[in-house]
């Protein structure tokens, strides 16, 4: 059973009890195409910048049910790196206790500036995350990429990693970014935007669609911010057309909604975020008006 047959039975019975009832997952969620390969992903992915915790049950636990409510739906995108603390140690043990390796994608990262170490740094994220194949490396905001993108595509040539790419969330690297993005063969890109940082659609995200290379969208929340300039206020009555009931869902289908994104990695270290983030995989995502109508609805904010 591969990640493209989804199927809650991976789940062992201890771990659907922690759960309580079995909701069964919708016939039907928003996927889309990676490029280079036409394999399909569930647009909503599962950031783990925060899965960095200690090894006590306490502190595991609530972990350990949102990533199976995630897998429980059907998430199969889980993005991590070396940088995240101990995330990848926790995810590499959370994962096998569910049992659901094979259902998933996993993405990690290196950062490095030499060749010897880039190898070295992939061989312990492996060993971490007990995954004898990573599905994409990606080079951590460019660091070290000259020596880094070599390695990585030898381990693709071995089989050891599916698909490389390249991250960051920072828009001062947009114009070295681009470079890597004109002279490089990648099948990713990692890139923040959301409504209150567009910057990525001027140029990143159009040469992402030219180049045929999928775009995992991170900070599609604007790093909360956004919801600071929300507040209390209601969704416009609009925003049901395209199937949203909550503010995470409207960000995520914004971000999601641009032609050129594949994904979005919001982070989610609990049962309800992963509720309320996985409602925007149903429905349908906003046509181009209808963004137009996002943007200038949090313009006037």
């Amino acid at each position: 059973m591969d990640r493209r047959e989804f199927t809650k039975a991976s789940l062992g019975a201890a771990s659907l009890a922690a759960l309580g009832p079995v909701i069964a997952a919708p016939e039907h969620i928003i996927q889309k195409a990676i490029p280079s390969s036409g394999e399909l992903v569930p647009i909503i992915g599962l950031g783990t910048s925060r899965y960095g915790v200690a090894e006590s049950e306490a502190s595991r636990a609530p972990l350990r049910a949102a990533l199976a409510r995630f897998h429980q739906l059907g998430g199969t995108l889980i993005d991590t790196a070396p940088q995240y603390r101990t995330s990848e140690t926790v995810l590499g043990d959370l994962i096998a206790d569910l049992g659901i390796r094979n259902d998933l994608f996993i993405a990690t990262k290196t950062d490095k500036s030499s060749a010897p170490a880039t190898d070295a740094q992939m061989r312990d994220s492996a060993r971490k995350l007990k995954a004898t194949k990573i599905d994409l490396m990606q080079v951590h905001n460019l660091r070290g990429w000259k020596t880094a993108l070599p390695v990585m595509r030898e381990w693709r040539d071995e089989g050891r990693i599916q698909y490389v790419g390249i991250s960051t969330s920072r828009a001062r690297q947009y114009e070295d970014f681009e470079v890597v993005m004109r002279n490089q063969e990648l099948d990713f890109i990692q890139i923040n935007y959301s409504l209150e940082q567009r910057e990525a659609a001027d140029r990143i995200l159009p040469l992402a669609a030219d180049r045929g290379i999928a775009v995992i969208i991170n900070r599609a929340f604007g790093g909360g911010r956004i919801f600071d300039a929300v507040g209390d206020k209601p969704l416009p009555g609009w925003a049901q057309d395209f199937g949203c009931s909550s503010w995470a869902q409207f960000l995520l289908k914004f971000a999601c909604g641009h032609p050129a994104a594949t994904l979005a990695i919001p982070g989610m270290t609990k049962l309800h975020h992963v509720e309320d983030n996985f409602g925007a995989a149903r429905g349908r995502l906003p046509d181009e008006e209808e963004r137009k109508q996002q943007e200038a609805f949090y313009d006037s904010l």
